[in-house]
């Protein structure tokens, strides 16, 4: 079973990168260079979120000969709702489970 989509730091940087131009595909270097994530966090990440029905993936052709592929993603449609939820309430989330940890 996937996880839920959580609301990290960077699960929200990622979402906004995304939701800035959700008809748009985008590889994951400019998401990185978007967002300032490095590849070990941003692409458990796109899968994650895809896993989660949150992106489509597609492979792009190759920019020029000899180059491979690129694996291109966007925003699904509950994807799009996640990152606006998201951006309305960024910390809801985090801090429910914050708040629970304190001692009453």
């Amino acid at each position: 079973m996937p996880r839920a989509a959580n609301t990290s730091p960077q699960t929200r940087s990622l979402l906004g990168a995304l939701a800035a131009d959700p008809q748009s595909w985008r590889h994951g270097y400019e998401l990185s260079k978007l967002t300032g994530l490095k590849s070990g966090t941003l692409y458990p990440l796109l899968m994650r979120l895809e896993a989660q029905g949150m992106l489509a993936s597609r492979w792009g052709a190759p920019l020029g000969p000899g180059r491979p592929p690129r694996h291109l993603y966007r925003l699904t449609r509950a994807g799009l709702a996640l990152a606006r939820e998201r951006e309305r309430a960024p910390h809801a989330a985090g801090l429910a489970g914050t708040l629970a940890e304190i001692p009453a």
